[in-house]
């Protein structure tokens, strides 16, 4: 057997295509310069996320999480390092639609429709009118925003346009599910209900879910794995592997394993931001 030369590798077999990893990120460093000194926000991250998993990325405000998400996504150069999405460049992935971002504001356009703002990147994908809109209906549908499509953003609640953005992000079916901090505006029962649905959809769909966030109990109730970073220069400094179920429910929640979780992700936070923590 004439394995390849790689020492990052398993000693296992390897690897058929089909289970190539959708983002692997190897020795990625990102530096901004600045007057005074320049500004280290990632160092050095090793990140291997698989096909069909919840990855969440926590820690404490200005630790990089969002500098990482927006370094897969091609919103951000690395100053070194490799980063590598379903097998091409961060650049390739994006001109090839192979991910979906949905940001930390809803970023609707207010003088379109519900319906006009999910079929937009449809259009912009060269399909025709109609099967933009079946998608763009069929997607809504999957949000329980049906019988909102007329509607324009503005007349909807914080959460229903966020649900909006989730729905034209799935539009074109991405492999990959970029998520910065969707619902942290949120109030907490909206917030619950989100995360529900989220949960559901990724049970139905089984895509990969990158999902940047600052509460802990969202990372434990969503994630199949956590990455706990430091505060800056952003590093990871623990990976927890969730013990959860892959159904679940918000009654989760009140479980001594849900609780154990938590308490792992809250001890790693609290670890990498010496006698403080940044658990909200």
């Amino acid at each position: 057997m004439h394995a390849p030369d790689r020492p990052a590798a398993p000693p296992a077999t390897p690897a058929p295509a089909a289970t190539q990893a959708a983002v692997d990120v190897r020795r990625a460093s990102v530096v901004y310069p600045s007057a005074d000194a320049p500004v280290h926000a990632l160092s050095d991250i090793d990140l291997t996320i698989a096909q069909g998993e919840f990855v969440s990325l926590i820690g404490p405000s200005g630790c990089g999480k969002t500098t990482l998400l927006r370094v897969i996504a091609d919103l951000e150069p690395i100053t070194s390092g490799t980063v590598l999405v379903n097998g091409l460049t961060p650049h390739d992935a994006r001109l090839a639609r192979a991910y979906g971002y949905v940001f930390q504001a809803p970023a609707l356009f207010p003088w379109r429709t519900v319906l006009a703002n999910v079929m937009l990147p449809l259009q912009i994908q060269g399909r025709d009118k109609a099967a933009a809109e079946a998608i763009a209906r069929e997607q809504l549908g999957r949000v329980g925003l049906t019988g909102f499509e007329k509607k324009y953003p503005w007349q909807l609640s914080g959460g229903m346009q966020q649900r909006v953005s989730i729905a034209r992000a799935l539009g074109f079916e991405p492999k990959i599910l970029m998520m910065d901090e969707p619902f942290g505006a949120l109030d907490e029962i909206t917030r619950d209900g989100l995360n529900d649905q989220l949960q559901q959809l990724w049970q139905r769909e089984r895509r990969t879910v990158v999902f940047v966030t600052h509460s802990i109990a969202e990372a434990v109730y969503l994630s199949t794995r956590i990455v706990v970073m430091s505060p800056r220069p952003g590093r990871i400094l623990k990976i927890i592997d969730s013990t959860l179920p892959d159904a679940r429910t918000l009654d989760l929640r009140d479980t001594p394993e849900f609780m154990a979780l938590a308490h792992e992700v809250r001890e790693g936070l609290a670890d990498g931001h010496g006698a403080g923590h940044g658990g909200h």
